[in-house]
Parts: C-alpha cells; sequence; structure tokens
C-alpha cells in the first residue's frame, strides 16, 4: 500500500530529504506539506480522511507541532501521526504521546527507525 503523507516541516532541506528518501526507501506518497501549524491545521481540516500519515516537528516558523497533533486528535482509526524532531526527550516523547502521538523519531539518530515505521505501516492490509 503507499502510505499517502503529509508533512510538517519548516526546514526546506530537512523536508526534501525526507520526502525524497520516504518516497524512494518506504512507499511514501507526499501528499504536500507545510511550515506553519497553521497551514498544517487548514490543511488537514480539508482533506479529513484522504490521508495515512502526518510527520510533525515540533518547532516551525509559526507555532508548533504541539498545536499540529492536537489537530490530528479526532483523525480516523487508520491515520497514524508521528512525530520527527531534535528535540525527542524523554518528557517531549511522553508529551507527544498524550496528545496521541502513534510514535515519536529523533532527526538525529532515528531516520532508520522512521523508514522502518513507515515500511510497516505499508505493509498493513488496506
Amino acid at each position: 500500500m503507499e502510505l499517502r503523507t503529509y508533512i510538517v516541516e519548516d526546514n526546506v532541506t530537512i523536508r526534501d530529504n525526507l520526502i525524497e528518501t520516504l518516497q524512494e526507501l518506504a512507499s511514501v506518497r507526499s501528499l504536500g506539506w507545510a511550515d506553519t501549524e497553521n497551514e498544517a491545521r487548514d490543511w488537514l481540516a480539508a482533506h479529513q480522511g484522504q490521508w495515512h500519515l502526518v510527520i510533525v516537528d515540533l518547532f516551525l516558523k509559526q507555532g508548533s507541532g504541539i498545536g499540529v497533533l492536537e489537530a490530528c486528535q479526532q483523525r480516523g482509526r487508520g491515520q497514524r501521526v508521528v512525530v520527527l524532531s531534535n528535540y525527542a526527550t524523554a518528557d517531549m516523547r511522553r508529551r507527544c504521546s498524550d496528545l496521541g502521538a502513534d510514535a515519536v523519531f529523533d532527526k538525529s539518530n532515528e531516520i532508520d527507525a522512521l523508514v522502518d515505521y513507515c515500511l510497516a505501516l505499508s505493509e498493513r492490509p488496506a
């Protein structure tokens, strides 16, 4: 299954490399991206049920990934939200989990784990 994925990341280089890597290695199809909380919230409200995965950074040009997580709390059963951040401390992981994040990955050393997570999602029956 191809994972329809939306990326919330304000660093252009990281975002472009992430999209390219996930498309190449993990059956991910990017539906688009946002670099602010408001853009992400607007897109999510307009595209309910049309995505499989949202990948969220915590620090954005405007707002935060925490607000994006809050906006995803009413998502469908098959939809997943993960955090990809340089600030993946134990406390932040717990906070993200409390807000409904399905997983939290550290940008500096857990990209392979994110790829594996995406592969596992794409291999699930639709």
